[in-house]
């Protein structure tokens, strides 16, 4: 799989870049991380938390070694955004609260999720 990166400059104005972020593009996804991307993450909600979220065929990280864990795991999220084109926001929150409701836990239960982490050999928690 071949890799492309980029190291942001001071003056540069390229969107998650900006703020002294990185860019590398793996196989179909484009990834950013560090820098504003990392501060943006540690802000959300349990975002001290997340490794990295996906968006489409953009995976946002906060460092170049949370992308390396969680990779397989977003990979999927990858596939899922593919086969659900601009529904699989709508489907994912919808399942998420499908789960609180059901009272169930709502990330980890989501069956988005669920996908994520079986192919990704685990961190089922009981």
């Amino acid at each position: 799989m071949g890799t492309a990166e980029y190291v942001a400059g001071a003056g540069d104005r390229r969107g998650g870049l900006c703020f002294g972020g990185r860019a590398r593009v793996r196989g179909p996804a484009i990834e950013f991380y560090d820098g504003g991307v990392k501060w943006l993450i540690q802000r959300l909600p349990h975002g001290q938390f997340t490794l990295a979220l996906t968006l489409g065929h953009t995976i946002l990280g906060q460092t170049d070694a949370s992308l390396d864990i969680s990779r397989k795991h977003e990979a999927v999220h990858v596939r899922q955004y593919e086969r659900w084109g601009p529904l699989m926001l709508p489907a994912y929150f919808l399942s998420s609260v499908y789960m609180w409701l059901t009272g169930r836990r709502f990330y980890r239960d989501n069956p988005f999720e669920r996908e994520a982490y079986d192919a990704d050999g685990g961190e089922q928690d009981a």
